[in-house]
């Protein structure tokens, strides 16, 4: 832990710098990009039933989008105000009414004509539901009902036949401190939630690297650092507000990389809405891309380190911060005799980059004194994705850029609640205050005041699975309990996921709306309870930004929907309801005796017992984690790991494929149309190289398929790397495999290899033995791959 703390906002500068403009028509007229004004005026419009209490929202309470942390609309980072779109956008789900009756009970298919942004228009949960196998419609109940039901279900069966996932959406840390204390409580390390399927090979790998499971440093490290690398990131677009620090960063002279298959308009330029300058002309964001393959990333790093050990070998002291990898890194002569060995052919072939671009990003970071790596989900969305965050953690070790001001390790959240959610405990391998592998089980046990459950829980992609086991399987999910969440819209292979959630017995969605996935059959119920949003729990609540700062978001005044819950006060009630004569353990008077257990649960988190009133902040660990580069490891010091070269063969005519977002928030889509490049959702983002070769053009109707599904869209040129594809996520799930997640940390693999033609020659060749021998060829890449699933 750091000594040093975070000195507060700072002011941008008040001149304008025309060199950094985009454009000198004003408001990018004629150019493709985020209408902002426009789209507030539409939220306005939205909320006008309820524009009192909206103000309220983003004047008191704390941004429950991304994680920036933004409380009001101010933030540790910048002086003044902040607001963005996507917050705009998630307004409405804490200002709608009530679901109408009418709606709410109709015929299930009149419910599943829907998508989920219709769904979700149609607003709140008001009451606890039912709807029992065979049944044409949910039906009320009372929360005794309900409660009492789940209970003597939880009583019927197997601890391990039990599972809780928690989503990220606007879920306070209380709410997950409570669920993971309920979750042992009832005698079930089944617990998961939405960091499995976005960042859990950022703590995994940060954890093995440097010893720590967040954030190394604080969004002010980015202004004035010499180089800002966003690697697999769209801050732009899924952090809106971050472009106010990036554009604070360009005035103090940083540098910023973006390294990414596709480059994004959202990073190359941006019309910043808050800032005068740069709403009129833009604002140039990125220096230069490096347009990676998909999965080429540890290529791409090996021949950076290679080029850096040519020039130690030349000049020592070139490249490598010898003073810090001496002091406080290990295994320096292991990772370079594994670097060298590598081919620069083969780091070609891999990376999609030339030895001159390798060698050209390697000496702009060993020219640098300081620098921040960011990272999101194009780095950890892969079944190497420990391996990918643990190559970024060597680079920034062998350039001592950890621990220091301007200096870290980022991976950057797009929820506002993720980041808590493993340090409360929700989570198969964590608890309260670390991880359970090492932790003073009877330190908790003696907070908790019961005996915790020893055997390893499941990842949520394994508990899915569990559903379709044997009913006499110890491991057989019977009762699936999900505070929110979409598994048809966020895992691969939506229709296997359909049969797994169809296949548990009784299926607990605790949420404020309605989704496709809460549609689904079980095979004896489905109940629906309705929770509050953050803002409209009593005594109100904390959430953790990326750079580790603790928020708290008051209670706000104004309407409440019929008989919604605070979460962490439902899963205690549940809790109750199941032991009675043990619930005092899980008994909290209020959700200020709840942080005061959390502060003395989780060491990291003393102080959040004082947090009571809008704007009361702490930032656990101080302003950098390793600071003055001693690592919280048991010898003080950082690893460095050789890490093997993932095999990416592909055979001539097919593709790799990633996913990217829209105009969305995680899985809840707001526009058909993505504001940065005007694509729609079935369009395929494609080079025009790959497009003439197959004698596509741009419109034309293409087919995507593979052994998992197909996919029809339409071609759509871009400045992407050849050889590689973007589809929109989640309409692109149906190609993505099944059960192949990431070895260490579980998260599924969101990548893979297809076959992409022309529809016309696709329908017109469509014959069983033509499409299996292509898959195949498809099929023979990965026979060597570890698919492993984690268990």
């Amino acid at each position: 832990m750091g000594k040093t703390k975070h000195t507060g906002p700072i002011k941008l500068p008040s001149r304008p710098d025309p060199k950094l403009w985009v454009s000198k028509m004003p408001f990018g007229l004629g150019k493709v990009k985020p209408h902002h004004i426009r789209d507030t005026l539409k939220v306005m419009a939205e909320n006008r039933d309820n524009l009192p209490y909206a103000y309220r929202i983003l004047t008191q309470g704390v941004c429950d989008g991304c994680a920036l942390g933004v409380s009001g609309l101010y933030d540790q980072t910048l002086a003044g105000p902040h607001v963005c779109t996507t917050r705009l956008n998630l307004l409405r789900l804490n200002t709608m009414p009530a679901i109408k009756p009418a709606v709410l009970h109709a015929d299930i298919d009149e419910l599943r004509r829907m998508d989920s942004a219709a769904l979700r228009k149609l607003g709140r949960l008001p009451y606890p539901l039912i709807r029992r196998k065979g049944e044409r419609s949910f039906s009320r109940l009372s929360w005794d009902e309900a409660l009492d039901m789940i209970a003597a279900r939880i009583r019927a069966i197997d601890p391990k036949q039990l599972a809780f996932y928690l989503t990220a959406r606007g879920i306070t840390n209380e709410s997950y401190y409570a669920a993971a204390k309920v979750a042992r409580f009832l005698g079930t390390n089944n617990i998961d939630n939405a960091s499995r399927i976005c960042h859990s090979p950022s703590k995994t790998a940060l954890k093995q690297s440097v010893g720590i499971g967040a954030s190394s440093c604080s969004y002010k490290d980015w202004i004035g650092t010499d180089v800002l690398v966003f690697w697999g990131s769209v801050a732009a677009n899924n952090q809106p507000v971050s472009t106010k620090y990036m554009y604070a960063a360009k005035r103090k002279g940083t540098r910023i990389i973006v390294i990414n298959p596709y480059r994004e308009p959202a990073m190359d330029g941006y019309w910043v809405p808050s800032i005068a300058e740069s709403a009129l002309f833009g604002t140039r964001i990125a220096d230069d891309f490096y347009q990676v393959n998909i999965g080429g990333d540890i290529a791409f790093m090996h021949g950076v380190m290679k080029h850096w050990f040519d020039m130690e070998a030349a000049q020592p002291g070139s490249a490598i911060d010898h003073a810090f990898v001496r002091e406080h890194a290990g295994g320096y002569e292991a990772l370079r005799a594994h670097v060298l060995r590598q081919d620069w052919a083969q780091l070609e072939r891999s990376s999609g980059l030339s030895r001159a671009r390798m060698t050209e990003f390697a000496e702009l970071l060993a020219a640098s004194k300081s620098g921040v790596f960011v990272w999101s989900m194009g780095l950890t969305q892969h079944r190497f994705g420990t391996d990918n965050i643990s190559q970024v953690a060597n680079l920034a070790l062998l350039r001592g850029f950890l621990g220091r001001e301007h200096c870290g390790l980022m991976p950057i959240r797009g929820h506002s609640g993720v980041q808590g959610s493993g340090e409360m405990g929700a989570d198969p391998f964590s608890l309260p205050g670390g991880e359970f592998k090492g932790m003073d089980i009877p330190r908790i046990e003696g907070i908790w005041g019961f005996r915790l459950p020893k055997w390893q829980g499941d990842i949520v992609g394994v508990t899915l699975e569990n559903a379709v086991l044997p009913d006499d399987h110890e491991r057989k999910l019977k009762l699936f309990y999900t505070s929110g969440g979409n598994f048809l819209e966020t895992m691969p292979d939506p229709d296997f996921v359909r049969t797994c959630l169809e296949s548990v017995d009784v299926r607990v969605h605790q949420d404020i709306v309605l989704n496709t996935s809460t549609l689904a059959d079980a095979r004896e119920a489905v109940i629906v309870l309705p929770a509050m949003t953050r803002y409209e729990q009593p005594g109100g609540g904390t959430s953790t930004s990326t750079e580790r700062m603790v928020y708290f978001s008051p209670e706000i005044e104004g309407p409440r929907i019929g008989e919604a819950r605070a979460e962490w006060q439902i899963y205690c009630d549940l809790a109750m309801r199941v032991y009675p004569d043990r619930a005092k353990a899980v008994t909290f008077k209020s959700a200020y005796a709840l942080r005061a257990e959390i502060a003395l649960a989780a060491p990291n988190y003393d102080g959040i017992q004082h947090l009571k009133s809008k704007g009361d902040v702490f930032q656990w660990g101080g302003a950098w984690l390793c600071e003055g580069g001693v690592c919280p490891t048991k010898d003080g010091r950082g690893r460095l790991l050789p890490i093997e070269l993932p095999e990416l063969r592909k055979p001539e005519g097919h593709f790799y494929i990633t996913s990217r977002r829209g105009k969305q928030f995680n899985s809840m889509i707001y526009s058909d149309k993505d504001p940065f490049n005007a694509a729609d959702r079935y369009d395929v983002l494609m080079h025009p190289n790959d497009g003439a070769k197959h004698d596509i053009k741009e419109g034309d109707a293409v087919v995507l398929y593979n052994s998992c599904g197909t996919f029809h869209g339409r071609a759509r040129f871009a400045s992407i790397a050849t050889g590689n594809l973007e589809l929109y996520w989640p309409e692109c799930n149906a190609l993505l495999p099944k059960k192949v997640y990431e070895p260490h940390a579980g998260i599924p693999e969101y990548n893979t290899a297809v076959v992409m033609e022309r529809a016309d020659t696709f329908h017109a060749l469509k014959d069983s033995r033509y499409v299996e021998k292509r898959i195949a060829e498809l099929d023979l890449e990965s026979e060597d791959e570890d698919h492993s699933i984690v268990k």
